[in-house]
């Protein structure tokens, strides 16, 4: 019979529990009746076809009144035999459709986040959690991850933007990328939506150096306590604030005179060996070595020094308007500068910092090996007379430091 309205209106189940009519005219295009649970009779639109030598059955929609009609039923019916002669599977792509709604930004993004805790640091973990899943993405949380596009991602930039500022915006969309990026890596996704979208302008790297007179104030009102201790060593190093915050006892070897930063805990996961100058020196031995406490700084906190902000506010007070505003990383930057103005050279100073770049970025640091540990001796033994001379006032003189022996950790 061919299916019309009229003709499926009048079909009965008459004692059966599934009933499937086909079409005469459109091959494999059925009406299907089905008795439900409590009683009442289902109507839906099929289409059975074969493919790869098994019967697949495809619904196209329910039947009846304020459903498909029997001709939008037909269309979509033949629309369907099209694609399955193009070797295509309507069963096959529903049932991946169906298995890809399931896999929303917000799931995709808790394995993003399980998988990349035990590799980011924690800061940036922290950062990558708190853009991904906060209210800041919130608008692509529900949405399957293959239906995001770069509409949407550029939707979120604008309204960040908006509602915070470029900073924000920019920080999210690098976070949201980073994931896309990983997503493609795994085989989650075909692209990184991110990509072409608006990137909001980023803050302008600081350039600020302190003077040598700002540097000697710093060092004379930093004080004797943890943090004072921390900041003079900053000065004296160059190191960045965490791996200083966070020196362990383990760390230091008095016997040899060597500062060894562990690669697990030094920004680029290489170790790191710094002689120990007397001034160093001095300072460290200086901190209680507290029971069943490794680490040099901090009473409590599991990472070393924690008051950073409020021993930077009390350290500010004490130069009452010496110095011009200024943050902790600058003391880094400054050491730099102030190496190379006194004369040492720019590669003793990156192996100080434990930099990897310039003379040893690419093919010329995976040759050269070398950590120049006379060079950085000397050159510390030179920053530290400057240093002296600053604090102290009077003349100059490089102290003839004998080398130590070399220490590979």
């Amino acid at each position: 019979m061919k299916l019309t309205n009229e003709s499926v209106a009048a079909l009965k189940l008459d004692g059966k529990k599934d009933l499937i009519v086909f079409d005469d005219a459109t091959p494999g295009f059925a009406i299907r009746l089905r008795l439900s649970a409590n009683g009442r009779t289902l109507c839906s639109w099929i289409l059975q076809y074969r493919k790869a030598g098994a019967s697949r059955r495809y619904k196209l929609g329910p039947a009846g009144p304020g459903a498909l009609s029997a001709e939008k039923a037909r269309a979509l019916a033949k629309e369907a035999l099209g694609k399955i002669w193009q070797g295509q599977d309507p069963s096959a792509d529903r049932a991946d459709r169906q298995a890809k709604n399931k896999l929303t930004l917000a799931k995709a993004v808790a394995e993003f986040l399980a998988v990349k805790q035990r590799h980011l640091r924690p800061r940036s973990f922290v950062e990558s959690k708190r853009y991904l899943t906060g209210g800041y993405l919130k608008a692509l949380h529900h949405m399957p991850l293959d239906t995001i596009t770069r509409q949407d991602v550029a939707f979120c930039i604008r309204k960040i933007a908006h509602e915070t500022s470029d900073i924000v915006a920019g920080q999210a969309r690098a976070k949201l990328s980073a994931f896309f990026v990983w997503c493609m890596q795994e085989g989650l996704c075909d692209g990184n939506p991110t990509i072409g979208t608006r990137k909001p302008p980023a803050n302008k790297p600081r350039e600020r150096v302190l003077s040598d007179p700002e540097i000697a104030a710093i060092w004379r009102a930093a004080g004797d306590d943890d943090f004072g201790r921390v900041v003079k060593l900053l000065i004296l190093t160059g190191s960045r604030r965490s791996e200083v915050g966070g020196m362990r006892w383990p760390e230091i070897d008095l016997d040899k005179g060597v500062w060894i930063l562990p690669s697990e805990r030094s920004k680029n996961h290489r170790p790191h060996v710094l002689p120990l100058m007397p001034m160093m020196r001095q300072i460290i031995e200086s901190v209680p070595n507290l029971a069943g406490r490794d680490l040099l700084f901090g009473s409590h906190s599991p990472k070393g020094l924690g008051t950073w902000d409020e021993g930077k506010r009390a350290l500010d007070e004490r130069l009452a308007g010496q110095v011009q505003p200024w943050r902790l990383h600058d003391i880094r930057r400054s050491v730099a500068t102030r190496m190379c103005d006194i004369g040492i050279m720019p590669f003793i100073v990156e192996q100080i910092l434990n930099h990897v770049s310039g003379h040893k970025a690419g093919p010329a640091g995976i040759y050269n090996r070398s950590t120049y540990p006379n060079e950085v001796r000397a050159a510390l033994a030179q920053w530290h007379d400057h240093l002296r001379t600053l604090i102290a006032g009077g003349e100059r003189r490089v102290l003839n430091f004998q080398p130590s022996q070399a220490v590979v950790p």
